[in-house]
């Protein structure tokens, strides 16, 4: 049996590794690299596999970091089964369309700029009708559910308590006379969250395929989060500003409403106060996941099935409101009412969030709350870690409005969490290979397990491949040299400073032309677009570096 890790390798989106037997091939996820353009542009790259040649494909979840390339893989050849949850089936059916969606109108407005620049046209990544044909292969199965897929394979779908449908998936592989076990954790949620229950416990495994988003961080104490959301929507409102949100629509949207329902409800000394904020829900995904969270009850967690025995909706409450159409959209930024807007994407690459953040961010009065992980080159990393000067839609951006980064709200274990979890197992397995994390959550991760556990980890490298034997020790084989996400995420931030600094340099010149800027000034400018060639020169060398070695 061989592993090969094709994606979330030292970095936490992409997630696809595939499992090589002797009777099968299999894909544990197929998900979609997120960040800047330069690591998206790991997307339209060959998969490391024929996508013909796999039989299987088991889903740990919907997010689509996970689950984004899977039409493309059913695009490019894919013919087999894709395992996963009821819930999870029921978010990849609208994720996956919105996603292609999205990949259509990414694509129409690049194509306009090529066709004004005189170049051809590109097609999307895969489009929302090519998201439709991939449900076709999907198999939905219930939790807890030991299945046989053919003599040589099982599979079994745990609840990983991260977002609804999520699983931790224990494979039993059988070659020759040796069964062998593989857990893949996918995506382990934190203890004691609202809605779900909590991660699986897992007590044996052979080899371990494992999760370290939050690998070196410990969150903030779980009912301290809503008191500081709550702490920043009054002084926000209070000074006549409004909270924007940027929040995955699936999992952390549901989450932060439920929250809220219960603090409009349990606060009555806030009520006054409450009655006149409304919370605004703007984005479609997250109001049609909203409606498959409440059609998928039986899976919640004890105390959310008693509020809905006893006649309360935890999904909706007076003040909420959802918007679907792009002029309710509209309309919020031309409303000046303090007001609450959570609305999508989570990292704020794409969807209403941006158009939300364009006419908040400059507002004094304003507060950005994150309460998600934001990926190395995305936007809201570079809001989160403090650029006052951001780029939306060609325009210049300067940040005035208050930022905040609540970690409380994450849908990952943090550190302790994800010790706890790999502290049931009865004993070491033979490989414990860390994904999905970077660079400092991988190493911290690591050793920490060594510390506490006295565990060995494996950080994988991308297109990493291990073949597995019976002994105590996993040999190394076939390792690619490939650009390290580290050097993708430098390049990406690289990029996006020298497209600034064209901007400056172009206005001052526009300035100089206008005979408004002095010699000294002029050279100035004339030494600086001398060392921004310098720098295109060798950004030129590293990207055709990378697309020469993959």
């Amino acid at each position: 049996m061989k592993i090969k890790f094709l994606g979330a390798s030292q970095t936490v989106t992409g997630s696809c590794h595939l499992i090589t037997t002797e009777n099968h091939k299999i894909l544990l996820d197929c998900g979609q690299f997120q960040g800047g353009k330069v690591i998206e542009e790991l997307n339209d790259l060959p998969f490391g596999f024929d996508p013909s040649e796999i039989d299987y494909l088991f889903l740990s979840h919907s997010h689509i970091d996970h689950s984004g390339r899977i039409p493309l893989l059913t695009k490019r050849g894919f013919k087999g089964k894709i395992f996963c949850t009821k819930a999870t089936h029921d978010l990849a059916n609208i994720m996956l369309r919105d996603s292609g969606y999205i990949h259509e109108k990414e694509a129409e407005w690049t194509n306009r700029k090529r066709l004004r620049a005189g170049k051809e046209s590109i097609e999307p990544l895969y489009t929302f009708e090519d998201a439709e044909k991939a449900m076709v292969y999907f198999e939905p199965v219930l939790y807890d559910q030991t299945i046989t897929i053919s003599d040589t394979l099982k599979v079994k779908f745990n609840d990983a308590g991260h977002i609804l449908g999520s699983s931790i998936i224990e494979l039993w592989i059988t070659e020759g006379t040796v069964t062998s076990k593989v857990v893949f954790s996918g995506d382990i949620g934190m203890k004691d969250k609202p809605i779900l229950r909590n991660p699986s416990i897992i007590k044996e495994a052979d080899y371990l395929i494992m999760e370290t988003t939050y690998g070196d961080r410990i969150h903030q104490e779980t009912g301290s989060r809503i008191d500081i959301l709550m702490d920043i929507i009054l002084k926000t409102t209070q000074r006549g500003g409004s909270v924007v949100i940027p929040s995955f629509a699936v999992g952390r949207t549901q989450e932060i409403i439920y929250e809220l329902n219960k603090f409009y409800e349990y606060n009555k000394e806030y009520q006054s106060v409450l009655d006149q904020i409304n919370v605004y829900i703007d984005s479609p995904l997250a109001t049609s996941a909203t409606d498959i969270f409440q059609r998928n009850a039986q899976v919640f967690d004890e105390e959310t099935k008693n509020y809905i025995l006893n006649g309360d909706n935890p999904l909706d409450f007076k003040n909420l409101h959802f918007t679907r159409s792009s002029q309710e959209s509209i309309a919020l930024n031309n409303d000046p009412t303090p007001k609450i807007i959570i609305s999508a994407s989570g990292m704020c690459d794409a969807g209403r969030i941006k158009h939300h953040l364009k006419h908040h961010l400059w507002m004094k009065e304003s507060s950005i709350v994150f309460v998600g992980y934001q990926a190395n080159g995305t936007l809201g990393r570079r809001i989160r870690d403090g650029n006052k000067d951001i780029k939306i839609f060609g325009e210049s951006i300067h940040v005035n409005a208050e930022i905040y980064n609540i970690e409380g709200f994450s849908g990952h274990a943090d550190q302790n969490g994800l010790l706890e979890w790999l502290g049931h197992f009865s004993k070491q397995p033979k490989a414990i290979f860390l994904v999905h994390g970077e660079e400092d959550s991988l190493e911290g991760f690591a050793e920490k397990a060594k510390e506490v556990l006295n565990y060995e980890c494996i950080i994988v490298e991308p297109d990493q491949e291990y073949e597995m034997n019976n002994e105590e020790n996993v040999p190394t084989k076939g390792k690619e040299e490939k650009v390290h996400f580290d050097e993708l995420n430098d390049l990406n931030d690289r990029i996006y400073t020298i497209r600034n600094e064209i901007e400056n340099i172009l206005y001052q010149t526009h300035l100089a032309v206008d005979g408004n800027t002095s010699k000294e000034q002029y050279n100035e400018v004339n030494n600086k677009i001398i060392e921004l060639e310098k720098d295109l020169i060798n950004l030129g060398i590293v990207v055709g570096n990378e697309k020469n070695i993959s």
